[in-house]
């Protein structure tokens, strides 16, 4: 059997795909083998490729190709499991009135409702749109609001909000505690 380490896509471990492994033989020379990538494949995982190892002494039955999976991480998208958690910036406005918002995922794009009065840290559910590995049920999509503020904005502006501020006098910290 030959042991090898592959490094592949975050994108690819959750929906699956190929990737391709440089394989040294006895003899020097070098192969390259296409390897699928099933889906929903997790770090440390691995792929094995019987029969494509080196040949057993004495010219036998070759032996496997067993392949450890390491997964890249993905600048927006955390996995635990089949669950899939993205942080989604969304504007003042839509945090205040509402919204619906285009989220990219990876099975596409989909619209998501942003209720009225939603504050940063607050998690929509979407079934299904996690990992989907073959033969099991598919994990969720766990999407946490960041309200991102203007950059620039204006001081007329800014005071304005600060006064709307000052007559609300909940303290959103009340349950915090250690």
């Amino acid at each position: 059997d030959l042991e090898h380490e592959l490094t592949i896509p975050f994108a690819t471990a959750v929906v699956g795909g190929e990737a391709q492994i440089g394989v040294r033989r006895a003899d020097g020379r070098t192969e390259t083998i296409q390897v699928k990538v099933p889906a929903g494949i997790d770090n440390g995982q691995k792929i094995r490729l019987r029969g494509q190892g080196d040949p057993g002494s004495g010219g036998g039955v070759s032996g496997d190709i067993l392949i450890k999976v390491k997964v890249a991480p993905h600048p927006h998208y955390q996995r635990n499991g089949k669950r899939l958690d993205v942080k989604v910036p969304i504007s003042l406005g839509e945090a205040l009135a509402g919204a619906k918002i285009e989220l990219p995922t990876p099975h596409g794009t989909i619209t998501l409702t942003v209720p009225p009065g939603t504050s940063s840290g607050s998690k929509l559910r979407v079934k299904g749109h996690g990992v989907r590995p073959s033969g099991e049920e598919p994990g969720a999509l766990f999407a946490e609001m960041e309200i991102v503020l203007p950059e620039n904005l204006k001081e007329d502006d800014r005071k304005k909000l600060a006064e709307i501020a000052s007559s609300y006098n909940e303290n959103p910290r009340r349950e915090l505690t250690w």
